[in-house]
């Protein structure tokens, strides 16, 4: 199984080289323009590249995103590979199966949350490689038995995945909840149909963190495996949104400073705090 994860892992990389760099690097010298969507609302098109179909206000969304794994997620993935492949302990294991857990996120994101284009069977791909290397990883991992430090299991770790957990819904929840107020779809729904962010962040990751922190308490390992993949997740996403953002201005997004704060500097701040736990996680097992 461990030459069927790292197969895999090449896998994974290759493709997500073709998603990422087509999504940032690509163009097709369009423009933007205007477009009445099923909602009746008048929103305006990216019309450029990969993104073309999807709207101004998503694709250099899309695009932070695919520079983020280009040029951090990508080499991450390929060093922890090597160290894996020449060591093969719990640490470059747990590593790498933390970044392959970045890849299922960020696949099922673009698979399931753009529009339409020549790149869906790369993505389907994607998915399933990062999907199953995530399986396969987290199997062996299972095999390892943890040395538990007590000096982890503090009060400020617990109270940190409490918010995490609980930040999910505070940062996407209102919006939700005042479509349904109002009857009218998100406000950002634009072109979509629902915003995959919301699914993944309150049904998937959401959840995780309780069941991480759940099994901490119980001095479960598989507690500790899951820390990891919650944190390395956390801190790339700190590093993300910021880019997003650079690329969203750059674009002509204009974005309120309260969004910045809430939206952006909430992950940028628990990204910080994320990296102290990573590294006091590495080192205490």
């Amino acid at each position: 199984m461990n030459k069927l994860l790292h197969i895999l892992t090449v896998l994974i990389i290759l493709l997500a080289l073709i998603t990422s760099g087509l999504g940032l690097f690509y163009t097709t010298d369009g423009q933007p323009y205007n477009f009445i969507n099923q909602y009746g609302d008048n929103i305006k098109i990216y019309g450029n590249g990969i993104y073309k179909n999807d709207t101004l206000f998503m694709a250099p969304i899309f695009r932070g995103t695919d520079c983020t794994i280009f040029f951090l997620a990508i080499p991450l993935t390929i060093i922890s590979l090597v160290l894996d492949i020449k060591k093969n302990t719990i640490k470059t294991k747990l590593f790498l199966t933390s970044l392959i857990a970045l890849f299922v996120y960020y696949s099922a994101s673009i698979s399931l949350g753009i529009v339409y284009n020549v790149l869906h069977l790369i993505y389907i791909a994607l998915f399933g490689s990062s999907f199953y290397a995530l399986i396969t990883g987290f199997t062996l991992l299972k095999n390892y038995k943890i040395k538990k430090d007590i000096k982890m299991q503090t009060n400020g770790l617990k109270i940190f995945l409490v918010f995490c957990g609980l930040s999910l819904f505070i940062a996407w929840l209102p919006d939700i909840i005042t479509s349904i107020i109002n009857k009218k779809s998100l406000e950002l729904i634009e072109v979509y149909t629902t915003q995959i962010t919301y699914v993944l962040d309150m049904g998937i990751i959401s959840p995780l963190i309780f069941i991480c922190m759940y099994n901490l308490l119980k001095k479960n390992d598989i507690g500790y495996i899951l820390l990891g993949i919650i944190l390395t997740i956390l801190i790339i996403i700190g590093i993300m949104l910021p880019i997003q953002s650079i690329f969203q201005i750059s674009a002509g997004v204009s974005i309120p400073i309260e969004a910045l704060i809430t939206k952006v500097g909430i992950f940028v701040l628990l990204a910080i705090v994320a990296l102290y736990y990573e590294v006091k996680l590495f080192k205490s097992i």
